[in-house]
């Protein structure tokens, strides 16, 4: 693309501009502090979190963990053993920096860490994000960003501020650090298939957490408590199935589509199999209208004992491109393509471009695409709820307000109904 005076002049300020907090900010890691270790801290110890800050190890020679975050210090400790077992040496947390609770994200974040890895339940990802941000850390950010449309956008302001600030944020989405993917993707934007006029992506799993049944719950254990344990199964905390994993599928459409939104979305989604006290629906399948007529497709079910599928059909003018179904993306029409590059490991490359981008001083930031993929899942949750078409702007305006402006450990937090078609309304 051809750039404008203009474009050059107000790209030469942004530089400028980043150049100069860059300066003034003595928490942000600068380039010129190459040779010095990067400190990590983990907010959130659980599986995902735990992987996280091996792959931020080894993304780095002189990457050490030094603070974690939980709301459990057994969590913390077994996490700790787990990383050590996998990048001996460095994991140097301090007893004094293992912490518990609801406020020890901002204990990790004010403990002199350069970099912080978002990993708890995603109903507290925006003032996670927010925090990091407003402190000058660089950050890796699980997806999705927000559970609800307020939270969403507080997490794209934080993402505006972390790249006047000069500061990465990698976000979670981890098929755009996939080698396979990302030449399919390219093949595509470059026509291979023409124009894309249809996109069908299916995530047809297991549960990922299924609810105990309420009577397992400990006597005295809090509504909070008990909640975030069973994080999944609440749509505070997890945003629902569509929002918390088949956002990746989400994801790859909004990429197909170059990350423009889409004009409206109708949907349907239920559920069939018992919740035992959560309120996360097992199953969806929503369309999306795009200008131009074009549509996308997305089905996802969380239920045992099902067929099972996690693929992506897309369609085009010239020809088709298949992923998932065979170990390796095809295009077929016009164009005849299968990858046969190198394979890598999509959880290490988020951590490695994160790293590299820190120690050379070139920032990057994927909060633009990342905050339009969560309100593409978003979206189609809400129409499923409500039986009702949205447009985008709809969504991006909603006032639906899921998390709770404060909340302490013993607070009582009765758990909103499943959401009913036709009687829920869209707010």
């Amino acid at each position: 693309m051809r750039q404008t005076n203009d474009t050059v002049k107000s790209r030469r300020r942004f530089l400028q501009t980043a150049a100069g907090v860059l300066a003034s900010a003595p928490s942000v890691l600068r380039a010129d502090r190459i040779g010095s270790d990067i400190k990590v801290g983990l907010v959130g110890c659980g599986g995902r979190g735990t992987g996280a800050a091996a792959q931020a190890l080894a993304a780095d020679d002189k990457a050490v963990l030094w603070a974690m975050a939980d709301i459990d210090m057994g969590q913390i400790e077994k996490s700790m053993a787990q990383v050590e077992k996998r990048q001996a040496g460095k994991v140097k947390v301090d007893p004094s920096r293992r912490f518990v609770g609801l406020d020890a994200f901002q204990k990790v974040i004010d403990s002199g860490v350069d970099v912080v890895l978002l990993a708890t339940p995603p109903g507290f990802r925006p003032q996670h994000l927010r925090a990091a941000v407003e402190a000058g850390k660089h950050i890796f950010c699980e997806k999705p960003m927000a559970t609800d449309a307020p939270g969403l956008r507080s997490a794209i302001e934080s993402a505006r501020m972390a790249k006047q600030k000069g500061l990465s944020l990698v976000s979670g989405f981890c098929w755009r650090y996939n080698s396979m993917i990302r030449a399919a993707f390219e093949q595509i934007h470059n026509g291979a298939i023409g124009d894309v006029v249809a996109y069908y992506a299916t995530y047809y799993t297991s549960p990922v957490k299924p609810m105990p049944p309420a009577d397992t719950r400990p006597p005295g254990m809090s509504d909070i408590e008990w909640q975030i344990r069973n994080w999944y199964n609440f749509v505070w905390l997890s945003g629902d199935s569509i929002v918390e994993q088949a956002v990746h599928s989400a994801d790859k459409i909004s990429w197909a589509m170059h990350d423009k939104p889409p004009v409206s979305c109708v949907g349907v989604g239920g559920r069939q199999i018992p919740a035992h006290g959560g309120n996360i629906y097992d199953h969806f399948e929503v369309n999306y209208l795009y200008p131009n007529g074009v549509r996308a497709f997305l089905a996802c079910r969380q239920q045992t004992g099902c067929y099972n599928e996690n693929a992506d059909y897309i369609l085009g003018t010239k020809g088709r491109c298949t992923i998932g179904r065979g170990t390796l993306p095809r295009i077929e029409g016009e164009t005849n393509w299968v990858y046969r590059g190198p394979k890598n490991n999509m959880y290490q490359e988020e951590h490695n471009v994160l790293f590299r981008s820190i120690r050379r001083g070139e920032p990057v930031n994927d909060g633009e695409w990342m905050t339009t993929s969560v309100m593409l899942a978003m979206l189609g949750r809400m129409v499923a709820y409500t039986g009702q078409q949205l447009t985008w702007e709809q969504a991006m305006n909603s006032q639906e307000k899921r998390v709770p402006d404060h909340i302490e450990w013993n607070m009582k937090h009765p758990v909103p109904p499943i959401a009913r078609p036709g009687q829920t309304r869209f707010l």
